[in-house]
């Protein structure tokens, strides 16, 4: 994705200290493959999970101090049993949320080997680390679509549960470094209304958002959050094995959209000395996020990194 406002304000910003432009982007803050990082905020700590590693199939750090500093749980595995529908091995993008009765709800993607695609399925714990118990059947699969993944819990202001997560149409083929580089396929974002337990989907999903023009193959990893009355789904788009991968978001009045792209994205290579920053995952109240970045394409290593959010209206910026 190539962006000629970015370009200029680069250019007119070179005069200007390196840290004084981006100060509020901190890392890396875990230095080891993190991907798809998810933040989860509790009285006893803050969490962030990721994509499988190795034999991890979901991958744990905590941090103490509110998300300045990061500890790695080597070895913790919060998804041992993927569940009865899934094989191991490509367990993506998790999000966690407290349901607010002591128990934490995973949502996470996985591969299914009767559909031949990636769903969406939900495991429970009471404990925020895990073990978490996988439900026996997924939410959601979009077979025809290419699979389901990226899935990210939201509770609206009326108590209301949702998940956004992609429809995986570059999955299909199409060519290119990630699939879909014809442009054949939908990568649709998907909204979810859930049951008050997060676990059971009640009606039919929502598209509340598709790739355009300049994001390239497709977009993904998309999080919800309401900030002032504004609802912000934040995104990447382009080839996450590329340095065109960025994060981007959109934002509407109301849960169902419309939605619209902001007019330029949060963050692409080269700002703060990043790589393809993606996979961001902002906390609720919209001030901090999680995300990753590519240290290494081959093999492709992303460790992940933090900033804080600063806001003028609807508009976001690092």
């Amino acid at each position: 994705m190539f962006h000629w406002s970015r370009l200029l304000g680069l250019a007119v910003l070179s005069a200007i200290s390196f840290d004084s432009v981006h100060a509020t982007v901190h890392g890396p803050v875990i230095n080891s493959d993190f991907p798809d990082p998810a933040i989860l905020v509790t009285s006893c700590g803050t969490f962030a999970f990721s994509t499988n590693s190795g034999n991890i199939n979901i991958q744990v750090a905590q941090s103490s101090d509110g998300g300045a500093t990061w500890t790695l749980l080597n070895g913790t595995d919060a998804l041992p049993d993927v569940g009865p529908w899934a094989t191991v091995g490509l367990t993506w993008a998790p999000d966690v949320i407290d349901r607010g009765d002591g128990t934490f709800v995973m949502y996470y993607a996985a591969e299914s080997p009767t559909q031949q695609t990636h769903c969406v399925g939900a495991a429970t714990s009471t404990n925020p680390v895990g073990p978490y118990t996988p439900q026996a059947q997924p939410i959601a699969c979009q077979t025809a679509g290419g699979g389901a993944i990226d899935p990210a819990g939201f509770q609206d202001v009326d108590g209301q549960r949702y998940i956004v997560y992609k429809v995986d149409g570059s999955s299909l083929g199409g060519g290119g470094p990630c699939g879909n580089a014809d442009g054949q396929y939908s990568t649709p974002i998907m909204l979810q209304a859930m049951e008050a337990d997060g676990l059971t989907p009640s009606g039919d999903p929502l598209q509340i958002l598709d790739r355009g023009p300049a994001d390239g193959p497709l977009i993904e990893a998309p999080v919800l959050i309401l900030h002032n009355g504004t609802y912000v789904l934040t995104f990447s788009s382009n080839c996450y094995n590329t340095d065109l991968y960025d994060i981007s978001y959109a934002t509407a009045p109301s849960i169902t959209g419309p939605y619209t792209k902001a007019a330029e994205p949060l963050l692409v290579t080269g700002d703060d000395g990043l790589t393809a920053p993606g996979g961001a995952t902002p906390r609720p109240d919209g001030a901090f996020m999680v995300f990753h970045a590519t240290v290494n394409f081959s093999p492709l290593i992303r460790y992940m990194y933090t900033a804080e959010v600063s806001w003028n209206g609807s508009v976001m910026s690092v």
